[in-house]
């Protein structure tokens, strides 16, 4: 039994992280977890050498969260995820040439050369250097279905004997099929099999443009229905899911004419569309059937669902199944001003592509940490 393998095994409470899409936005999450990062050491007496991997068991993300996911199961501290995304942001969305403007705006190349640097050429999905369970969410568009992917050694398309096993793929690829979002980036092809035995071909695109841009629900899926053979308990204090967003973004538009939702204005809108009501909804469920330590409220019927202390009226009529927290900024004028942050404009820090608000996006990750992530919503998990 592999490191891997008996960290699944082992007792006690789980711990999953679950990281949303959301493009270069995906900074604001990385600021988030930097501030998680550092109040774990803190707390628990752990130093610098202390990463999240340490401490969550498993850890998912879609898109730039698939980015997110794969360098924290790496080990890597989140002071080094950041330069990541600092250092390479803007190369990352590197203008295709006008031509190809008409299929996609930026080259892919750039990005997957970055993340064969980071992850590692030769690093596949099996590799050893995963110390955490780890699922990445792909949308096959050869299948037309959602492909939630991961290094689960019990899982069925990862059986070793198999000449098409999952394990066998390179991690940056995967990775950077996560992120190849419809009109920003070109699809992904990824070989399956043995070419001198049998290989074919299946073209990915961003997992965002799957009901899965929130993770978070699809993890706690992966871990306690028997296909995925993991099978970890259930309970408020057996199953942590951490879930953090790229800010709520939802561009409200009160001048907009029916007339004007053409061919291309839909081709634009629609995956930011997606990726906002896929990360509501799920989050939405996860309050349901969680007990919800922290979230801000989602709208104005549904609220916040946070759960109050044993004794007082429970938020839903289900068991708790797990305990939850969803840290995701609100990004339009007033949730930018609650944050002290009224000079940034919400339209500079929305956009999936907003490379030239890095910093501001840095700023508001940092302002709502300061504000939001407190070392009190993990205590039943310190132990």
């Amino acid at each position: 039994m592999n490191a891997l393998e008996q960290r699944i095994a082992a007792s006690g409470p789980k711990k999953i992280l679950a990281c949303d899409g959301g493009g270069i936005r995906g900074l604001m999450s990385v600021e988030i977890l930097a501030a998680m990062e550092d109040a774990l050491r803190a707390r628990l007496g752990r130093g610098p050498d202390f990463v999240l991997s340490d401490y969550f068991d498993y850890v998912c993300g879609t898109s730039t969260g698939a980015v997110i996911a794969a360098c924290v199961a790496m080990g890597m501290p989140m002071s080094r995820v950041r330069e990541f995304y600092v250092a390479s942001g803007r190369q990352m969305f590197d203008k295709a040439s006008l031509l190809k403007r008409l299929q996609y705006r930026y080259n892919d190349e750039p990005l997957a050369l970055k993340l064969r640097e980071e992850l590692g050429a030769d690093t596949t999905l099996g590799s050893e250097k995963l110390r955490t369970l780890l699922m990445m969410v792909l949308r096959n568009a050869t299948t037309d279905s959602p492909w939630p992917i991961s290094n689960n050694p019990a899982a069925k398309y990862n059986d070793s004997t198999r000449d098409d096993c999952n394990l066998q793929l390179p991690l940056w690829q995967l990775v950077r099929a996560s992120t190849a979002a419809p009109t920003y980036f070109p699809p992904e092809v990824v070989t399956f099999g043995n070419p001198a035995v049998r290989s074919y071909n299946f073209i990915f695109v961003d997992g965002g443009v799957t009901a899965y841009n929130n993770p978070a629900f699809l993890a706690f899926q992966t871990v306690t229905a028997s296909p995925y053979r993991i099978n970890w308990a259930t309970g408020a204090d057996q199953l942590l899911i951490v879930s953090v967003g790229t800010g709520g973004s939802s561009l409200a538009d009160p001048q907009l004419k029916a007339g004007n939702m053409h061919l291309l204005y839909n081709a634009a809108s629609i995956p930011s569309a997606l990726m906002n009501a896929a990360s509501a909804g799920w989050d939405m469920a996860c309050r349901t059937l969680g007990r919800c330590r922290h979230g801000e409220p989602i709208d104005r019927e549904f609220g916040s669902m946070l759960s109050g202390p044993p004794g007082l009226a429970p938020n839903a009529t289900v068991p708790r199944l797990f305990t939850y927290m969803r840290y995701n900024p609100e990004l339009s004028a007033q949730g930018l001003s609650d944050l002290g942050l009224g000079h940034i404009r919400p339209a500079d820090v929305m956009q999936l592509d907003s490379i030239d608000h890095m910093t501001e996006i840095q700023h508001v990750g940092r302002a709502y940490a300061a504000k939001a992530v407190s070392i009190a919503h993990f205590d039943d998990f310190l132990g």
